[in-house]
């Protein structure tokens, strides 16, 4: 493209960053890193009475733990009402807006009536074109003169040309009584001032896009392009909701989801490449385009995203793996690891990611490494240390003593061991599993063993033999 890209994400800070505005938020994200392009950060805080500080920290802290960064400062729709209300005023002058001095009873009668006379209801303004010398001293609010014939073609890159007849387009309102802006003026505002290139949104904004198009070809400034894309639903088909489970994003960094996993999940929620399931960063910044979106909405599926989830731990390096976990405990409420721990979980991080889909799953088969001696099993792990299994341990120990501490040579000497006690390794494994780890299901014997080196495998088998 010869244009410089500029998208935009503009969330409304009343709530949580919902996993649907991460995705496109992430779209938006991914469209302008795969074109060099610019990603701008627009808070909608102009309902005051709702907009709290609070929901704008969760949203820019749900982006942060998503990895989506945005270039130059934040922008407060607010912060720029006055901008707002001198382009309204602008098409006052020019005559392509103006004062209506109708009240909310006459509006309102004037739609009692069209009911009853079966005929559209939408408002027909009788100050559009009435002589300024007639204008009350009373309270005005500014309406856009709207095209009253002809037709509007939304051009979107997702849903395809949608053509809205004109005479279904009221004269919307730019300012209110009170001479502030409505939302509708101020979207459009900002998204020419701020240079955006690419409105990609939910298609629940589709219609208001036939409606900001009369200010933007009022103004005489471009259209951007269009992408709306479908929302998120649940697995049964409707919208996604509570009911669904977990809805914001930070919800989900609490859960213990990596990030990378749930930006591959949302990307690939409604956007495809060929067959590609899992993917990098790199390859989605490469690969997303536009005409990869589908059209319906695509089905929130929690089994899918643990499925990638577990493959980008898998693949993670061990190091950044660790901050992440470090981030999840304090956005869990979890207590931190100390030192210890975190050396230990960083050792045993190669044979405990693998298969793990979550971080508290992961550091579930990390107990090992996180716990302390004295070892407690637990009830089922207590019953592999019967009195004759924790005289094999005893028995054991010796053997460990002198052995070169690498996995051939440890399997080597438990094999033989287990054979000089006319069993198999398998029936040796029950209580070392609890002698070690204190716990029934654990990762390899051999993996724990490495991982806790000699000194403390020797000193956890001690104490099992000694019960």
């Amino acid at each position: 493209m010869s244009q410089a890209i500029v998208t935009r994400f503009a969330p409304s800070p009343t709530g949580f960053l919902h996993i649907g505005g991460a995705r496109t938020a992430l779209f938006n994200w991914l469209f302008a890193r795969r074109h060099g392009g610019t990603f701008l950060l627009r808070i909608e805080d102009t309902d005051r009475a709702r907009s709290t500080p609070e929901a704008t920290q969760a949203i820019l802290d749900g982006l942060d733990w998503l990895g989506l960064d945005h270039d130059g400062e934040v922008i407060s729709q607010f912060e720029r009402a006055d901008r707002h209300a001198e382009v309204a005023h602008d098409l006052l002058a020019q005559g392509k807006a103006y004062k209506c001095f109708a009240t909310q009873a006459e509006i309102a009668a004037f739609r009692d009536a069209a009911r009853a006379e079966g005929k559209s209801t939408l408002f027909r303004s009788p100050w559009r074109d009435a002589d300024h010398a007639t204008h009350p001293d009373a309270p005005y609010v500014v309406r856009i003169k709207a095209p009253q014939s002809g037709e509007t073609v939304i051009r979107d890159q997702v849903q395809g040309d949608v053509t809205i007849r004109n005479d279904q387009l009221d004269d919307m309102v730019l300012l209110r009584g009170d001479g502030t802006p409505v939302y509708m003026l101020a979207v459009v505002v900002d998204d020419h001032d701020m240079g955006v290139t690419h409105v990609i949104r939910g298609d629940d904004h589709l219609n208001n896009a036939a409606r900001q198009m009369m200010i933007y070809d009022a103004m005489g400034w471009d259209v951007p392009v269009w992408a709306h894309i479908p929302l998120i639903h649940g697995e049964d088909g409707k919208k996604l909701s509570k009911r669904h489970g977990a809805l914001g994003a930070q919800e989900y960094q609490a859960m213990g989801y990596p990030a990378a996993g749930m930006r591959n999940y949302l990307t690939r929620l409604g956007w495809s490449h060929g067959d590609y399931e899992f993917f990098t960063d790199a390859q989605a910044k490469e690969w997303f385009d536009l005409s990869g979106i589908g059209k319906s909405p695509a089905r929130f599926d929690p089994k899918k995203l643990e499925n990638l989830c577990g493959q980008h731990m898998a693949q993670a390096e061990d190091a950044a793996l660790q901050q992440e976990i470090t981030a999840y405990l304090a956005a869990a409420g979890r207590a931190p690891l100390t030192t210890a721990q975190a050396d230990g979980l960083l050792a045993a991080l190669p044979y405990v990611k693998e298969r793990s889909k979550t971080f508290p799953e992961l550091l579930d088969k990390a107990h090992f490494i996180l716990t302390d001696r004295p070892i407690v099993p637990d009830e089922k792990a207590a019953k592999a240390l019967d009195p004759v299994s924790c005289g094999i341990l005893a028995q054991l120990t010796p053997h460990l003593q002198s052995v070169t501490w690498e996995r051939d040579s440890l399997e080597v000497v438990l094999n033989d061991f287990a054979a000089s006690q006319d069993t198999k390794f398998g029936k040796l494994a029950g209580p070392l599993r609890a002698a070690l780890a204190g716990r029934a299901v654990t990762p390899s014997v051999f993996d724990m063993m490495l991982v806790l080196g000699r000194d403390a495998t020797l000193a956890r088998l001690k104490d099992a033999a000694a019960r």
